[in-house]
């Protein structure tokens, strides 16, 4: 069955079964790999996307309850060249090491920025504590955040 979707910006219809996850029609059927794959039950946070600029469990969101909402990947977070300033954040602070929760930590990250520009160390713990990270760089994140936060 065909839906369609917004995803970054641009409409697109995708021919999957409504109740395919969302993450599986970005990454199988648009090429969109950035959102990764994790555990696939919502509990690691790997393929974090933004839906109507909330941070979102790709895996957990079927096709058909997204028709009319935007999504944005982190292939579309950045607007032209400029980076939105969690990536440039997350350059300047050198924060990825080997990178698979990156792209959701970043999403993550930006959909705190638009909801609460100025969150407390609490805020920031709950929000970027849902996406796990196996190589340890919750460090380099918290700093990239402070930096994006100007805190």
């Amino acid at each position: 069955m065909a839906t369609e979707l917004l995803v970054n910006g641009r409409k697109v219809t995708v021919d999957v079964p409504p109740s395919m996850p969302l993450l599986w029609a970005l990454r199988d059927v648009l090429g969109m790999t950035g959102t990764k794959y994790g555990c696939g039950i919502g509990a690691c946070g790997s393929c974090t996307v933004l839906v109507d600029g909330k941070a979102t469990r790709s895996c957990l969101q079927p096709v058909e309850s997204l028709a009319g909402k935007a999504i944005t990947t982190i292939e579309g977070l950045a607007t032209g060249d400029a980076l939105h300033p969690a990536q440039q954040a997350w350059v300047e602070c050198s924060v990825p090491q080997c990178g698979w929760c990156q792209p959701a930590q970043v999403l993550t990250a930006a959909s705190l920025m638009a909801q609460d520009p100025r969150p407390d160390a609490a805020a920031v713990d709950r929000a970027m504590d849902g996406v796990l990270c196996r190589c340890g760089t919750q460090q380099r994140i918290r700093a990239a955040l402070k930096r994006c936060l100007g805190s």
